[in-house]
């Protein structure tokens, strides 16, 4: 944008890699830089004083700006004053920015999210079974060894943005936790069980699911519930933001089941569904769709001009007994387009549902088309 904005995102996905590639000649401030950090705490307003020292740069960045949010009330003044000025915030933890006033920025910079990569920006790169393993995080994929690289990326969070930050009493529970709420992705959450399994409260079971949300490294997904015509059930599902986060953090001592599988499967589409609304300029709401009699539709995709129906199976044959849940939601919703994605070869068309290979799905998702533009 050429206004000012943040840039919100989980750590490496490439926020600092992008600016430093297109916005060259940009005053840059470094809040992971000790040195840095200190000078700006003792004085939040420093940033003001480096507008003013260098008269000939429009462009300002913050790096992780959740560092240091007093700075949002110098750089709030500074919008407002200096008008042919951007300046570019971005970070990797929502919770210190709402508890410090974030909204005092409402308005005055828009807000964007980076998410790893989609399989359309890799192209001919892009690979399913080793996005399903690894993920799609580009400081991952990076790395001669994506398995060590996704280990020290969770401890890098535990280190750097729980412990530092003072979220958790006990950084050895909330690592145990990272663990059990493994279990839940893609499935219904039940925080009495995940409490129960990770010997806290249900108190802090909560909290440490909320610090997962404003980390930006796992989500909520609500149900969809508009004008419905059966009983659905109120949980939320939860989802780890990549799938080589969840496959590091999943225990799976007697190998890779097909329950693993299909829930890496089904986040890795999640998450390309999240990165193709919010790069697009008409942005989507996503829920999931299910009755407390058992039918369920994985993702429902709404926004201006589009309604989608996503069903996610690992399989690479299926039935036509697996599309139930689709042709049912569409006889609550006619107006929707179902998709069914499986991991076969064959693309076609049964009773009105689109049937394709999840991989052309994916590779073909690009911002701003649909999603059946092919």
């Amino acid at each position: 944008p050429n206004d000012s904005f943040f840039i919100f995102g989980p750590r490496g996905t490439g926020k600092s890699v992008w600016i430093n590639q297109n916005l060259d000649n940009a005053f840059f401030v470094d809040l992971l830089d000790h040195k840095t950090l200190i000078e700006h705490s003792a004085n939040p307003g420093l940033i003001r004083r480096a507008v003013e020292d260098n008269p000939q740069c429009t462009t300002f960045v913050i790096d992780e700006v959740q560092k240091v949010p007093a700075i949002l009330n110098s750089v709030h003044w500074l919008i407002e004053h200096y008008k042919d000025h951007r300046f570019i915030l971005t970070s990797s933890s929502a919770r210190k920015l709402r508890r410090s006033g974030v909204n005092l920025m409402a308005g005055r910079a828009l807000l964007k999210k980076m998410h790893p990569f989609m399989a359309a920006e890799l192209e001919e790169d892009f690979n399913l079974d080793y996005a399903l393993r690894y993920g799609m995080i580009p400081m991952v994929l990076a790395s001669d060894s994506p398995s060590n690289k996704l280990e020290s990326y969770i401890s890098l969070y535990l280190r750097e943005e729980v412990e530092a930050e003072g979220l958790v009493r006990d950084i050895g529970l909330f690592a145990s936790f990272l663990k059990v709420v493994s279990f839940s992705h893609g499935q219904l959450l039940n925080i009495t069980n995940i409490a129960r399994e990770s010997y806290v409260s249900r108190i802090v079971a909560e909290n440490y699911i909320n610090i997962l949300e404003d980390l930006m490294i796992g989500y909520r997904l609500r149900v969809f519930a508009r004008k419905p015509k059966r009983h659905l059930i109120q949980n939320s599902k939860f989802y780890y933001f990549d799938s080589g986060v969840y496959r590091s953090n999943r225990p799976s001592p007697y190998g890779d089941t097909g329950e693993v599988i299909g829930a890496a499967l089904e986040g890795l589409v999640l998450q390309h569904l999240m990165a193709w609304s919010d790069y697009s300029n008409n942005k989507s709401d996503i829920y999931f769709w299910r009755t407390k009699r058992g039918l369920e539709v994985d993702f429902i995709v709404e926004g201006r001009g589009h309604f989608y129906a996503i069903e996610v199976k690992s399989a690479s044959s299926f039935r036509k007994s697996d599309l139930r849940g689709l042709k049912e939601f569409v006889k609550d919703y006619p107006e929707v387009q179902p998709i069914f994605l499986h991991r076969g070869e064959n693309y076609t068309k049964i009773d009105g549902v689109v049937c394709m290979p999840i991989d052309r799905f994916l590779k073909n998702m690009v911002p701003d088309k649909p999603l059946l533009h092919i």
